[in-house]
Formats: structure tokens, C-alpha cells, sequence
């Protein structure tokens, strides 16, 4: 339960400044704010408050009450709140003050917000973000009045490499044996050393968003927020179901938010054995790479032993989840991960007992603390650069009230930070999961006369192996109106600018690899204008 007095002074401090409405629920302040208010708001909020930048969420409401909304959601984690700041602007002249110079980690959704929603942002740099310079003007895809299914025939263009008269440039990517997803970057080096870096990415635009508003139920986009990650896809799962719990005010069985718990952890143990054995690979030390892919086997094993398959499980409904935990799972659980914790400190022991690769490590891909609060930059790039949070302990969620563990954190913000923060926290989960399944209560395991009223509106998050996914509803009749993804990854990949440039070129790969992207979370159309040049991707045609 959050303080009075906290929820008093930020009525206080948004009553000041011109806020038109403040209301309260549970862990979350709701704020609405005159756009010619909007930035005096923004600045108190983030700098003066100290909260971070969540996201931002454009939403067309014109069939609601006749205006398009965009709505800032910024965290407190120090007092466990999340601040949803909501605006208007008419559809006909839909201009709204950009924050992105107050607040830099909202220049990639104000420009989302300008491609797929039409909205406007003065006092900035507009470009195309998502859809290629050839889409038509005036049709945007998260318009209630577009339809889903709508291919605009766009003529076929090519791209090149961009030229630099003082620079080499070195392209790596879309596709590279040090990306396992297609992304580009270019890599201006002189000598050995990265003095300048532009990124386009965003090569893949699935529409899940558009899809989930129109064409499918509550229920089914369970199973389609699971396929936003091949990796991590159960804590968007997650995030998606307690979002619309929390709108609905639905009570979720206690033995549903252990069970999601754990199926969580283990979850992030498995993501975080991946990363530390392609780090591995990344540093020339495949014998790395090898035991720890033979370790997350046991770890694959058992998250097809709590849902029936290795990824991609199935189980979670509104409501709460559709396979229980038995005393002979539980017995199979504590015994493999005796194995794998053994196993894993041996191999850490090993490998942080090489000097080649610690020296690869230290003093790398640095992100210092000021420029990573800056970016709001989130999971173990943020504890890697001296910031302490965790969802997991400041907004705690399912069953994490339950459980003791330490939030690690390192102050150095290079290569080797981020990878003792992941190190600490398979350790942490091995111990969570154990903890909670010690704990486990009785009772069932899905909630019954679930009903989701319409005109809900809710944000929540949940701590992914890369960081905070943060999902936002607003509810409909049968489907959402409005549902907002914030991948990790998103919020993360900034940050790469600042961490690669002065780096030696041999340590790039290493240093894209530290924040572990996971670019299907992400992945729209996206472009960026150099000088007199376009670089493009092809839109696909279907």
C-alpha cells in the first residue's frame, strides 16, 4: 500500500502545475494535463521527482469522446507507483509539445506516435520511425478507421551503405553471424577505434497491437503476447494478463501468482544462460558457449515439465493459469536445479578465471550512471551501470512479496557489470524458486466469473531477463480499445550510441551483445535520414 502522503504530494505537485484531473488507484496516479502544460509536468516528474520514463502510449479516441490521447507513463520505483500523465489534442490539428529534450527516452515513442497515430510533436525533428518515406500521407495504421488488413501498394526501393569522407564505415548487420536477428548498424571507425554510430533496425512489423484490438478476444491474446519473444515470451504473457486483472479488478487465486512465479524464474535462468554462453562465443571461449548451453538444457527440461513445452507455454489465462505444480514436480525441480547451480558455479569460477576474457570485459561498452538514468534504461544494463531497480521488488507482482533476494547491482556500467549482474541473478532465481515453491499454498488455480468492463484503463510491468516489459490497456467490449507493448530491448537500445563509441572495433559485437537485444520484441520499419540519403528497408509484401 503506497503512503498518503506520497499520493498527497503528487496531487499537490500536479494540481500546480495545471493538471485538470488526479486520481488514484491502487499502485498507480492518474494525471490529466493541457498539452501547453504537459512539458512543466514532464520536467517535475522525472527530474524533480527522480521517476523513470516507462513509455508512451498514442491511442485514438475519436469514436470515445472525439480527440486523439497520448498518454506518458513514468515510474516512481523508490515508492512503488507508476504516474500515467494523459493529454488531448483535436484529430484535425493534433499537435502536442514534445518532452524528448526534457526527457530523451521518449524520442523513440513520440516518433512511434507520429507514424502509426498521426500525432504531431513540435519542437522536434520529425521523421518516419515505423513505415517506410513512400507510405501514403495521412493514413495511419492505429486509427480506429483502418482497417487491419490494409496493404498499401508501395513501390520497391532499395538502400546503401551510407559514405563518410573522414571515416571508415563498417556495416554490420542486417544479417551477421553477430546478430541472431536482422538489425543494422553502422560502425564509423577510424583506425580501430568506433567514433560515430547510427542504428536502423525495426526491419519486421508484425502488427501484434493492431491485431489484438480487432480481431481477437482477451482470452487469445494470452497466446499471442507469448509469441512477442522467442525467448522471453511468458513475461509478456504475464504482463499482458495482470494488466487486464489489474483494469478488471480481478482477483487472481494465490497458488496461480506462485505458479506464475516460478514459471518466471526459470524463465529468466534459461534466457540468462543463453546470453552468458553467446558472450562466450562472442570472446573466442566456445568450450563457455558449450557448458552453458549444456546446463540450460536442464533448465529447458524443466520448463517443459511445468507447462508441457520448452517454450512458448500456454499457460496463462485472465485469471490466473491452466497447469498446476505437484509434489512429484516439485521433488524433479529442487533436484535439478541442485544440479544446476553446481554446476553453473563451476563454470563461472572457470570462466572469470581467464584473464583474456576478463580483460575483453572490464573497461568495455561503459555506460555511465548519469547517461543511463538519462535513457531510463532498464534490467541488467541498468544495474550494470550503478542503478538499483528491479519490478520485481519495487512494484512487486504475482507472488514476489513472498520471496527475499538481492537486487545486484555494479557501478562500473562496462561489458563485464552487465555480465555478473545476469551471473547474481540466476543464482537469485535458483533461490526464489525454491523459496516459493516451499511456500506454495493450496487452492485453485484459475478464478471463476471473470468479467472485463469496458472503458478500464491500466498500465503494470513485470521484469524480464533484458528488463521491464510494460504493458498498457484500455478496455473494450470483448477486446482491448487500446493495448500498448514496451519491450526491454526498446528501451535499451539508445543506450548503444554512448556505449560503443570510442570502443576498439573487435569489441562492437561484444558490446551490441551486453544489453542482449531481442530485436522480435521490438522490430517495426524504421528510417533514418542522413545528409541527402535514405536508407530504407523494403516493406514485405503479403
Amino acid at each position: 500500500m503506497v503512503n498518503k502522503q506520497i499520493i498527497d504530494n503528487y496531487r499537490e505537485l500536479a494540481l500546480s502545475l495545471g493538471a485538470s484531473d488526479f486520481a488514484h488507484s491502487g499502485d498507480t496516479v492518474y494525471i490529466v494535463v493541457d498539452r501547453e502544460r504537459l512539458r512543466g509536468l514532464a520536467e517535475a516528474l522525472y527530474w524533480k521527482k527522480n521517476c523513470y520514463f516507462r513509455t508512451c502510449a498514442a491511442t485514438d479516441e475519436t469514436k470515445i469522446n472525439g480527440f486523439l490521447a497520448l498518454y506518458h507513463i513514468f515510474g516512481d520505483d523508490r515508492n512503488g507507483l507508476n504516474i500515467v500523465v494523459k493529454t488531448y489534442t483535436e484529430p484535425n490539428n493534433p499537435v502536442i509539445p514534445s518532452i524528448s529534450d526534457i526527457v530523451p527516452a521518449a524520442d523513440w515513442c513520440e516518433l512511434e506516435a507520429y507514424d502509426l497515430v498521426g500525432v504531431e510533436f513540435s519542437g522536434r525533428k520529425l521523421y518516419r520511425f515505423m513505415l517506410p518515406p513512400t507510405w501514403p500521407k495521412g493514413l495511419y495504421p492505429l486509427r480506429k478507421d483502418t482497417p487491419y488488413n490494409y496493404r498499401p501498394g508501395l513501390p520497391v526501393s532499395g538502400e546503401r551503405i551510407s559514405e563518410s569522407p573522414v571515416s571508415a564505415v563498417v556495416p554490420v548487420g542486417p544479417y551477421h553471424p553477430a546478430l541472431h536477428e536482422p538489425e543494422y548498424f553502422e560502425l564509423y571507425v577510424e583506425g580501430e577505434k568506433v567514433v560515430d554510430v547510427k542504428y536502423r533496425g525495426f526491419h519486421v512489423h508484425r502488427g501484434i497491437e493492431k491485431l489484438a484490438e480487432t480481431r481477437m478476444t482477451y482470452q487469445q491474446i494470452n497466446f499471442l503476447a507469448e509469441r512477442i519473444c522467442g525467448i522471453c515470451g511468458f513475461e509478456h504473457s504475464v504482463c499482458y494478463a495482470q494488466t487486464v486483472e489489474k483494469a478488471a479488478k480481478i482477483d487472481v487465486p494465490e497458488r496461480a501468482l506462485f505458479i506464475r512465479s516460478i514459471v518466471l524464474e526459470v524463465e529468466r535462468i534459461h534466457s540468462h544462460l543463453l546470453w552468458i554462453g553467446v558472450a562466450a562465443h562472442l570472446l573466442g571461449y566456445d568450450t563457455g558457449f558449450m557448458h552453458s548451453w549444456r546446463i540450460r538444457e536442464l533448465v529447458m527440461y524443466l520448463a517443459e515439465l511445468l507447462t508441457g513445452s520448452r517454450k512458448t507455454y500456454g499457460i496463462n489465462l485472465i485469471g490466473g493459469v491452466r497447469k498446476d505444480i505437484n509434489e512429484e514436480k516439485k521433488k524433479k525441480i529442487l533436484e535439478t536445479l541442485e544440479l544446476v547451480e553446481k554446476d553453473f558455479k563451476k563454470l563461472v569460477d572457470t570462466m572469470l578465471g581467464v584473464p583474456e576474457l576478463v580483460k575483453r570485459l572490464k573497461g568495455t561498452g561503459i555506460l555511465p550512471r548519469e547517461e543511463a538514468r538519462k535513457l531510463s534504461v532498464v534490467g541488467p544494463v541498468a544495474r550494470g551501470s550503478g542503478l538499483d531497480r528491479d519490478i520485481r521488488r519495487d512494484l512487486p507482482y504475482a507472488a514476489y512479496s513472498y520471496a527475499e533476494f538481492k537486487v545486484p547491482v555494479y557501478d562500473d556500467g562496462d561489458n563485464l557489470s552487465r555480465l555478473l549482474v545476469r551471473v547474481d541473478e540466476v543464482l537469485g532465481s535458483i533461490s526464489i524458486i525454491r523459496q516459493l515453491l516451499d511456500q506454495l499454498p493450496r487452492g485453485e488455480i484459475m478464478a471463476e466469473d471473470i468479467e472485463i468492463p469496458e472503458g478500464r484503463i491500466a498500465t503494470s510491468s513485470v521484469e524480464a531477463p533484458r528488463g521491464e516489459n510494460v504493458h498498457f490497456i484500455i478496455t473494450g467490449r470483448g477486446k482491448p480499445y487500446r493495448w500498448r507493448i514496451r519491450a526491454p530491448t526498446y528501451q535499451n537500445i539508445p543506450a548503444l550510441k554512448i556505449m560503443l563509441e570510442g570502443e576498439n572495433l573487435a569489441d562492437a559485437p561484444l558490446t551490441i551483445a551486453s544489453i542482449d537485444p531481442c530485436f522480435s520484441c521490438t522490430d517495426r520499419i524504421y528510417v533514418i535520414r542522413g545528409g541527402n540519403r535514405y536508407r530504407m528497408i523494403l516493406p514485405r509484401r503479403y
